[in-house]
C-alpha cells in the first residue's frame, strides 16, 4: 500500500479516527470478522487502514479498497464500542475517498452505476415493475435469489384522515423499492397509523432519501436527496416523519429531528385501536440500522408482544447482520449469502410460523436465504403483522 503525496488528503475525520483505542470489543460484533477472522476485515483494522491513508502513509487503492468494500456498514460495532467511535461516519467518508481516487474495472463501474441510478429513481422502478414481476413468477430468476414477489399494487392517498380523534399529523416516507415493488408495506403502515389516530400525509412527488448513495460513497448526492425529501414532508406541517425502512430512517435522522421509525413512533404514541388475536409463533429479525444506528430494538418487540395470542421468538445472533446491507448483497453476493444462510439456519431451528423485520432489504434477504434451504416460511414487515391484528 505504497503512498504518494496525492493520498495525504485528510478526507477522513482524524478526530473520529483517534477515538478508537483498538480494544477489540468490535471484533465479535463484526460480521466479516466472524466470517473470515481477518483483522483487516474488522472495524479496528479498517480504522487502522483509514489512519494510514489519512496520514499519506498508504494509498486509498488496492488492498484498502478491498477491505473497505467488504464492510457491510451494519454499524453493529458502534453498539459494541465502549469508546463511542462514530464508525458510520468513518466508513462513509472512507468510501467517498475510494470513489474519488480509485478507478474500478469497467464491468464493476457499469454495474454500480446501474444500481445507484435505477433504485433511487421511482419512475424507473415503476417502469421495471412488470419485468420484476415476471422474473419472480417464472423461471427467469432463481427463486432462491433476491427478487421481490410483486403482488397487487396498493397506492396510498396523498392524505389519509385519522380514525376518531386525531392524535398526531405525520408524514410518511414512501421510499423507493417498497413504494413500487412492495407497496403493501406502505399501505399497511398508513392503515395502522390512521387506526391509531394519525392524519397521514404522503406527498406523491417525494423522491428517494439518498441513503443508498451515501452508503456507496456519494454523500453529496445522498445529502441533497435527503434535504429535498425532508423539505417536502415538513412543508406539510407534520409532527413526525415516519419511516419503515431501517437504512432510510437512519440516514434521514441526520437531516431532521422529526424522523422516527414507525415502530418507535407507535410505541411512544401508545395503543388505542383494539388488537385482535394472532395465534402464531413469530420470529423477529432485527434490522442492523434500526437496532444499531437508530437504537430501535425494544419498540418492535413491545408492539408484537401486545398482540393477543402471538408468541414472540428470539433468534440467536440477533445483533449480527443478515447480509442485506443496502446494495451489499448485490455487489458482494458470496459473503451476503453466507450471512443470510447463517441467519436462515437459526430461523429453521426456531420453527416460527412467520418471520418479521422492520426493513425491506432484510425481508428480501431472509426470503432468499430460507428458499435456499427449501423453506417457505413467510417473511413480512412488522407493521404488516400489526395491521393484520387490527383488521382481525
Amino acid at each position: 500500500m505504497q503512498a504518494t503525496a496525492e493520498h495525504a488528503t485528510h478526507a477522513i475525520d482524524a478526530e473520529k479516527l483517534n477515538q478508537c483505542v483498538h480494544c477489540g470489543f468490535c471484533l465479535q460484533a463484526c460480521p466479516t470478522y466472524q466470517l473470515w477472522g481477518n483483522e483487516m476485515d474488522s472495524p479496528r483494522g479498517r480504522i487502522y487502514l483509514m489512519k494510514l491513508v489519512n496520514e499519506g502513509a498508504a494509498s486509498p487503492r488496492g488492498d484498502f479498497v478491498k477491505h473497505i468494500d467488504s464492510c457491510l456498514g451494519c454499524v453493529s460495532c458502534m453498539t459494541a464500542c465502549p469508546s463511542g467511535v462514530d464508525y458510520e461516519t468513518l466508513i462513509e467518508q472512507a468510501r467517498a475517498e475510494v470513489e474519488r481516487v480509485h478507478e474500478r474495472p469497467l464491468s464493476e463501474r457499469v454495474f454500480r452505476w446501474g444500481i445507484l441510478n435505477v433504485f433511487p429513481r421511482v419512475g424507473l422502478l415503476r417502469l421495471l415493475r412488470p419485468f420484476v414481476a415476471l422474473a419472480g413468477l417464472f423461471s427467469f430468476a432463481d427463486p432462491r435469489k433476491i427478487v421481490p414477489k410483486i403482488g397487487k399494487r396498493e397506492d396510498v392517498a396523498a392524505e389519509t384522515k385519522a380514525e376518531g380523534t386525531r392524535r398526531a399529523r405525520v408524514g410518511l416516507m414512501l421510499g423507493c423499492v417498497q413504494r413500487e415493488w412492495m407497496s403493501d408495506i406502505n399501505a399497511a403502515t398508513v392503515r395502522v397509523l390512521a387506526a391509531e389516530g394519525c392524519d397521514v400525509v404522503a406527498p406523491p412527488q417525494q423522491g428517494c432519501c439518498g441513503a443508498l448513495l451515501t452508503h456507496a460513497g456519494q454523500p453529496e448526492r445522498g445529502a441533497e436527496m435527503a434535504r429535498q425529501l425532508v423539505a417536502t414532508l415538513e412543508a406539510a406541517g407534520v409532527d413526525a416523519i415516519i419511516t419503515n425502512a431501517g437504512g432510510c430512517g437512519s440516514h434521514l435522522r441526520h437531516f431532521s429531528s422529526k424522523s422516527q421509525d414507525v415502530a418507535e413512533f407507535l410505541a411512544q404514541l401508545g395503543p388505542r385501536a383494539e388488537r385482535k388475536p394472532i395465534k402464531k409463533k413469530v420470529a423477529y429479525q432485527d434490522s442492523c440500522h434500526l437496532q444499531h444506528a437508530q437504537k430501535v430494538r425494544t419498540q418492535p418487540r413491545t408492539l408484537l408482544n401486545a398482540i393477543p395470542g402471538l408468541q414472540l421468538l428470539e433468534l440467536p445472533e440477533s445483533t449480527l447482520c443478515c447480509g442485506s446491507a443496502g446494495i451489499y448483497n448485490l455487489v458482494k453476493p458470496e459473503p451476503a449469502d453466507q450471512l443470510g444462510d447463517r441467519k436462515a439456519a437459526h430461523i429453521v431451528d426456531a420453527r416460527p410460523d412467520v418471520v418479521v423485520s422492520g426493513n425491506v432489504g432484510c425481508i428480501l434477504q431472509m426470503r432468499a436465504a430460507l428458499a435456499r434451504k427449501g423453506h417457505t416460511t413467510p417473511v413480512v414487515h412488522t407493521i404488516q403483522i400489526l395491521d393484520q391484528s387490527l383488521k382481525g
